[in-house]
């Protein structure tokens, strides 16, 4: 592919810079003035933004085993709308990703239908179940870490091996924390959860593992990240693990900076884990993200079908979608009011998660082009029946939201690319 992005601004260096991008064989080859050739492609982005293209550390592809839920092309395309270029799949799957020739399953189908680099995770138990280890050794070239999101791993011996064969891997173990041994229902433990008699959800539930799991990497030295935190108990415990100097990081969802349990409806939509937490802990995770305890915004982006999420609080699946809407949230709710810098929230959605998990999509000369253009002044508003993902659950439909994702090029090729009337 041989374009020209021309006039847009460009983030560079921790800086906007006016200029243009210039592709040739899907390479950026340079950034900034320049006349574009008589055989390249120029696509005007006047008074538009050209980010470097984000990173998902969580998301939930449905493929192999649930293409009902989602699609490798939908899940991908949903994603370089979002105006990423790089996902980490979870493996909650069939089959688990728990061996080599089950992983193999899950990379062809990435190599026959993603349209955006997908990093799979392997599993940190045999098929999740917690009971002996994955063959983390055989699937350690081919995954971006482990996790057995969905479930957290209940024993602390067995948990305590998996670190020490990470670290021997030099891999990251992606935590889903979460004590079963302590309520851990639908809904977090507040009033109207408990007027309307659904089952509750201890905070403790999700913190008290966090707790249990840095005792454990003060003991092993591995690397690890905690998925999706919602209390701010677990943004505590983590902050002062960092004070420590222990190698840990941490990601939220928007869902959990932008809602709380104040906004439950029993409605499906509403139905995550961990679920919608209290205003405080919504505030704590807030100051979590402002002070760099927070290193990156995941999505936990995990459809289900219509039928799966028709159910209430009490008779639905878990699992909202995300990468649609994301960034024109977290733009809208966070930036435009002057709560974050537009530029730590491209840091929290590019080059911390691409550092923690080594991944290379850095927007820079000589590198292939991975990049999202966006009008920020365009107003939007949150429409799940016009998602391209397959998933239409998410408690923000209907919200009005700012910026619009025009473009996204992935590994040189273009991705997602708006119509124009």
């Amino acid at each position: 592919m041989n374009c020209v992005l021309q006039g847009g601004l460009v983030y560079l260096d921790g800086q906007f810079i006016r200029g243009s991008v210039f592709i040739r064989d899907g390479v950026v080859t340079a950034i900034g003035d320049g006349v574009p050739s008589p055989t390249d492609r120029v696509i005007n982005c006047t008074g538009r933004h050209i980010f470097p293209g984000f990173t998902d550390v969580h998301v939930h592809l449905r493929e192999p085993g649930f293409s009902y839920k989602e699609t490798m092309a939908t899940g991908t395309l949903s994603a370089a709308r979002g105006g990423y270029t790089a996902v980490c799949a979870m493996p909650n799957l069939n089959p688990v990703p728990d061996s080599m020739p089950a992983l193999q399953t899950q990379l062809d189908m990435i190599a026959r239908g993603a349209v955006v680099r997908v990093l799979p995770y392997g599993a940190i138990t045999r098929g999740q179940q917690g009971s002996e280890l994955a063959d983390m050794t055989g699937m350690a070239p081919h995954v971006a870490g482990y996790s057995d999101d969905g479930r957290g791993v209940q024993g602390d011996a067995l948990m305590r091996q998996a670190m020490l064969e990470a670290k021997r891997l030099g891999k990251v173990v992606v935590a889903h924390c979460e004590d079963e041994s302590l309520p851990h229902g639908a809904v977090n433990d507040c009033a109207w959860a408990r007027q309307q008699g659904l089952s509750l959800n201890d905070p403790a539930s999700e913190w008290a593992q966090v707790k249990r799991d840095l005792k454990l990497v003060r003991e092993t030295g591995c690397r690890y990240h905690v998925c999706h935190i919602s209390t701010g108990q677990s943004a505590r415990l983590i902050r002062q693990a960092k004070q420590e100097g222990l190698d840990v990081t941490c990601e939220t969802a928007p869902h959990y900076l932008l809602l709380d349990d104040s906004a439950l409806q029993d409605d499906g939509r509403f139905k995550m884990n961990p679920p919608l937490r209290s205003a405080d802990d919504r505030r704590a995770l807030v100051e979590a993200l402002l002070d760099g305890t927070i290193d990156m915004m995941a999505t936990d982006h995990a459809p289900h079908s219509v039928q799966e999420k028709a159910g209430g609080l009490k008779g639905s699946l878990n699992g909202v979608v995300g990468l649609e809407c994301a960034f024109p949230l977290l733009y809208a709710r966070l930036v435009k009011p002057g709560m974050l810098p537009l530029k730590r929230l491209i840091d929290l959605l590019h080059h911390q998660p691409n550092r923690r998990f080594d991944i290379d999509t850095a927007l820079a000369v000589g590198k292939p082009a991975n990049l999202c253009v966006w009008d920020l002044d365009r107003p939007v508003r949150i429409d799940p029946e016009q998602f391209v993902s397959l998933g239409r659950s998410t408690p923000f439909a209907g919200e009005e939201a700012l910026g619009a994702c025009v473009l996204t090029i992935a590994d040189g090729r273009i991705a997602w690319q708006e119509e124009t009337p």
